[in-house]
């Protein structure tokens, strides 16, 4: 079957962009069945030696330096943003002027107004959209949904999750620039609210539905930062910590943690599910594994069981290899992929949207909120206004 062509511009080639890249180039190997191809049209970056090497590392078959023309070119389909939070707005809304798809890193933008934007363009120009909220497309998490949504657990009351780093625990590491742009809240629009807690967010809204209200703390660490392009000491704004609890519409409660100074964890994340007749929990670090406990077991073998995401009847294992044999962090956005493929074949929606994302941006902007003002916040205020 001659496969219909889908000519990707990625803007922006850090780790984000390998990652994608990486999707696109295996998504056609374990997903044959699409009826669309990605084709790696063009890659583009400020650096023109940086976005050459990119390039001919990952078969991108031509570049640019300015976004800008990578938009306008006639043989692009979809623009995919991998650049720095402050640049996402500006991007997504003309490359959906110029009715291209648009799939976008997260979070969706710095805050609400930037993100109000981004969903109005893509919704006016009726052009194909997603973004990049990964951790979904984990076959384990994936299954956890299916878990939920068959009333397995029942009524559901606590969702708890964290996401615990500590690569910032040095007060010598510079705010900005282009390596530590995540630490300067011009670029990024927050810390770990924007860049940990998002995913937590996302997840738990998936998983367990929309959030009503929050109440938050946030802390910074480290007070003054050298800011890296002008070599001067400054204020630091993004939040190293965040701990916030909130009431789910369903009726459950929330806790979510996330921090950049919890010594010792790179990449800590995981949540757990407490309902009327069983519970779920998952840990990226462990990440083909979803721990489930039914309380309708007999008691005499009632406990945690572990279960080992591998087998084809389990979500996207058909595709890969036998049963009791892994996959990685990588795989989940070749999987994201291969929905927007199908997406576009079907006409249905690939979530999460831009609007799905947004909601998530509104629980952000949110709890960033209530630390700040010392009160709950509710999640439906247009903060804006």
């Amino acid at each position: 079957m001659k496969k219909k062509e889908l000519r990707i511009g990625l803007i922006g080639c850090g780790f984000m962009g390998r990652t994608h890249s990486n999707g696109y180039k295996r998504v056609g190997d374990f997903f044959p069945d699409l009826a669309y191809k990605p084709i790696l049209k063009a890659v583009c970056s400020r650096s023109e030696d940086k976005v050459i090497a990119f390039a001919e590392q990952w078969g991108y078959e031509s570049y640019e330096t300015d976004w800008k023309k990578l938009i306008s070119r006639d043989d692009i389909d979809a623009v995919d943003i991998c650049t720095p939070n402050n640049m996402h707005m500006e991007i997504a809304v003309a490359a959906a002027a110029a009715g291209k798809m648009v799939l976008c890193e997260k979070p969706l933008s710095r805050n609400l107004e930037e993100g109000a934007q981004m969903v109005k363009a893509v919704e006016t120009s009726q052009v194909k959209n997603t973004v990049w909220y990964n951790y979904r497309r984990l076959p384990a998490v994936t299954l956890a949904k299916q878990l939920v949504e068959s009333g397995k657990l029942g009524k559901i009351f606590h969702y708890r999750t964290n996401f615990l780093q500590d690569w910032t625990i040095n007060e010598n590491l510079p705010q900005g620039g282009r390596a530590f742009w995540r630490m300067d809240a011009e670029a990024a629009g927050s810390g770990v609210t924007g860049d940990l807690l998002a995913h937590c967010i996302d997840l738990a809204m998936w998983l367990n539905g929309g959030i009503k209200d929050v109440s938050a703390m946030t802390e910074i660490f480290v007070k003054q930062r050298l800011r890296e392009e002008t070599g001067k000491m400054e204020d630091v704004k993004i939040d190293d910590a965040c701990i916030f609890h909130c009431h789910f519409d369903n009726g459950s409660l929330g806790l979510f943690e996330s921090t950049r100074y919890a010594r010792g964890h790179k990449a800590l994340f995981t949540f757990e599910i407490n309902g009327e007749k069983g519970s779920l929990r998952w840990d990226l670090h462990d990440l083909n594994k979803l721990e489930y406990f039914n309380n309708a077991d007999e008691s005499i073998v009632k406990g945690w069981r572990s279960i080992h995401v591998t087998d084809g009847d389990q979500p996207y294992m058909d595709k890969w290899w036998v049963p009791g044999l892994s996959i990685g962090y990588e795989h989940s956005f070749v999987h994201q992929v291969a929905d927007f493929l199908k997406s576009i074949a079907t006409g249905e929606e690939c979530h999460p949207t831009f609007r799905d994302a947004y909601e998530t941006q509104k629980v952000c902007e949110a709890v960033l909120l209530s630390a700040k003002n010392k009160c709950w916040a509710d999640t439906d205020v247009d903060w804006n206004n």
